[in-house]
């Protein structure tokens, strides 16, 4: 089947045959936010600070005769190439110098994101996931007709990395070095993906985060008598105080 789609994509290509104009492009597509998930590193799949997007349902397919294409089309005019039409491989791999897309053309199948930890996602046709490089997947099962155009930003190399210790070592040097890519995939430079990756954003959120755990940790080390009262806790404790004293006198 693989094989029969990269012919179609080829001829796609050369002829222009299938090609929707951009008005029907934008009608395919629909409005939606993504739902984001952040993995650590688990010491064989370096994952990314960056977050992994899925955006559910976000391309209508109804009626097409080639979804693929309609994939193809929305990738590449938003700055995303290289395009290939295939499954997703059944082993976790990651990509260190490069980030992905992968639009669900047909079918629908069960994808673990994140590594052996990471998260178990059900996709269908019309889905589309963004993987920062680093990010683990693996296919745990598929329909029978299950098919995926993956694509990729201007900027990066593709390579495919399986967990082994020498690539955990070199891939924790590439990645903080892929470049964001300026446009979503799917909206252009106005989508949710930049200001998702923006450095400003992603910096903001790990100081937000440095500093929750530092006060926790201070909290949990410090004795519960030495512990200051909640102003409201203590305003009740006067005011109780108060009512007593004003009983003793009546």
């Amino acid at each position: 089947m693989y094989v029969v789609e990269s012919i179609k994509s080829a001829v796609g290509r050369i002829t222009g045959a299938g090609k929707l104009a951009p008005r029907e492009l934008r009608a395919r597509l629909r409005a939606r936010k993504p739902q984001t998930s952040r993995f650590k590193d688990d010491g064989a799949i370096p994952n990314n600070p960056l977050p992994f997007c899925l955006y559910g349902g976000v391309v209508d397919l109804a009626g097409s005769a080639d979804p693929a294409a309609v994939f193809e089309q929305l990738f590449a005019a938003n700055g995303w190439g290289d395009s290939w039409r295939n499954g997703i491989y059944d082993y976790v791999h990651y990509h260190s110098r490069i980030h992905e897309v992968l639009g669900i053309a047909r079918g629908r199948a069960r994808v673990r994101f994140g590594g052996d930890g990471g998260k178990i996602v059900e996709v269908k046709a019309g889905d589309v996931a963004i993987l920062p490089a680093g990010t683990g997947h693996q296919c745990l099962g598929a329909s029978d007709d299950f098919l995926v155009v993956g694509a990729y930003p201007p900027s990066g190399t593709y390579d495919e990395c399986r967990g082994a210790p020498d690539e955990h070592a070199r891939a924790l040097q590439t990645i903080p070095k892929v470049a964001r890519p300026r446009k979503d995939p799917l909206y252009g430079a106005a989508g949710a993906l930049v200001a998702l990756w923006s450095p400003r954003k992603t910096a903001t959120k790990v100081r937000a985060k440095t500093k929750a755990k530092a006060r926790t940790k201070a909290q949990s080390n410090t004795p519960r008598k030495a512990r200051a009262k909640p102003r409201h806790t203590a305003r009740r404790a006067r005011a109780g105080k108060r009512r007593s004293a004003a009983r003793r006198i009546a």
